[in-house]
């Protein structure tokens, strides 16, 4: 069966959207009114996640295998035990995710472009190294090392508002303190969660409902237009071409666009990376071009749910926010693609759009427009990407330049808009996996210990 075939017998007719009806303004009446009932909602009636930790001590082996065993979206890492009997100190220290899996093995696969003889090396850089070295890497040196993913807790009696100002920022989770101030949280809340509560609240709020009818096109989506980049790659560029883009751009996926036409052909995750690369035995997947890498994660994806798809969703600029909203909350994506093409009637893109690619539409984006409705002040939902872009030690100018000057000799050129950071392929000749295959093997071997018991 045809690969098209095979994605249009996929398809739902219920992700058929009709015309958005002309543009609908909330007005301050209504959002003063959505307010007041939002700060009457507690975060710790949103909690989504339970609090899985991993000890400071305990190798990024044995916290990957813990991450991939419980299925968990991140791990808290426990403070240790001296630090945690100091006063007014958090059991937990930071947080672990498949962001920082990522920024972990882009370092241990560059290490050729680290040098320990710097004039002014990264602290944290110089301390992995030199624990990986020794042989061993404990987690809490790489808790949140993609600069993605900071620990914040909120009291016990944080409303809805609260959790808005704290994504408005781009952060994706936090912890929820016990009420009775124990220091030990009760659970987690994802941004998602939040997400999820705001399209159940528009089912029986009848002007909140009416708002999200809106197309997103003229609404303030900070990523929606041109002038905020999308971060690309080309499908023939490689799996460590994207881990390094995502790591030094401070985004947790990448578009991977086709090299002749510049279409939309899928994307790479933090979380691809992860469950991928680390369970593959062997660090040759590193040079492996994304168009071979995302047909495994088709295929991994089918394995998982039955479900035979591409892992990329797309939305039009006249799409309504609600629609957006769903598609999100059902595709469990955290952000869409935005295209420019006009007849779009399924959540995945169709692979004969040509070089349409104009935006994105994230959960961090719609939470931060709520958060505008709700007078939080300061909102900047690209707060972190700009914090990892400002804190990364590998310069993107270089790449953009190569990337340049190797299409520009090439007659089927990407045809992008200039803002489109892409990458193009990289010589993978001068690889250093800096303990990569240990990791692999290591994590590869528990799963095979607790498997086998």
């Amino acid at each position: 069966m045809s690969q098209s075939k095979r994605l249009s017998q996929s398809l739902n007719g219920s992700w058929t959207e009709s015309p958005p009806p002309a543009f609908i303004s909330g007005s301050d009446t209504d959002a003063a009114e959505w307010t007041k009932e939002w700060k009457g909602v507690l975060a710790r009636d949103l909690i989504d996640f339970r609090i899985i930790s991993v000890d400071a001590d305990n190798t990024v082996e044995e916290a990957c295998d813990k991450l991939f065993s419980e299925d968990a979206p991140c791990l808290a890492v426990r403070s240790k035990q001296s630090d945690h009997d100091a006063p007014n100190r958090s059991p937990y220290q930071g947080l672990f995710d498949y962001s920082d899996v990522n920024a972990f093995l882009t370092l241990a696969a560059t290490r050729h472009t680290f040098s320990l003889d710097d004039t002014a090396p990264d602290p944290r850089q110089l301390k992995i190294v030199e624990a990986a070295i020794a042989g061993c890497v404990p987690v809490h040196l790489v808790s949140n090392l993609s600069d993605k993913n900071p620990l914040i807790s909120l009291p016990n009696d944080a409303d809805v508002v609260s959790l808005l100002e704290v994504f408005a920022r781009g952060t994706h989770r936090v912890l929820i303190q016990a009420s009775d101030h124990s220091g030990e949280p009760i659970g987690m809340v994802s941004d998602r969660g939040l997400l999820a509560w705001f399209d159940s609240y528009a089912k029986t709020n009848p002007s909140f409902r009416q708002y999200l009818a809106n197309p997103i096109q003229p609404l303030s989506l900070p990523s929606l237009h041109i002038y905020t980049s999308v971060v690309a790659a080309l499908s023939t560029a490689s799996v460590l071409d994207a881990m390094k883009l995502m790591s030094e751009e401070g985004v947790s996926s990448v578009a991977v666009i086709d090299e002749e036409s510049g279409a939309l052909l899928s994307a790479v995750s933090v979380t691809d990376i992860g469950k991928i690369v680390v369970p593959s035995q062997s660090n040759q997947i590193l040079g492996m071009p994304l168009h071979q890498f995302i047909s495994l994660i088709k295929t991994k994806d089918g394995r998982t749910d039955g479900a035979d798809r591409y892992p990329v969703y797309s939305c039009a600029p006249s799409s309504t926010l609600h629609y957006a909203i769903e598609k999100l909350l059902a595709t469990n994506a955290h952000r869409l693609f935005v295209t420019r093409e006009s007849t779009l009637s399924s959540p995945v893109l169709a692979p004969s759009a040509q070089g349409n690619l104009c935006g994105i539409a994230s959960i961090v984006d719609m939470l931060s427009l709520f958060a505008h409705l709700a007078n939080v002040e300061d909102v900047d939902p690209t707060e972190m990407q700009k914090h990892r872009r400002r804190s990364s030690t590998s310069s993107r100018t270089s790449d953009q330049q190569r990337f340049i000057r190797s299409r520009s000799s090439s007659k089927s050129s990407v045809r992008q808009s200039p803002s489109v950071i892409a990458s193009s392929p990289t010589d993978m000749t001068r690889i250093d996996a800096l303990s990569l295959d240990d990791l692999i093997s290591k994590v590869e071997r528990r799963k095979s210990v607790r498997s086998n018991k």
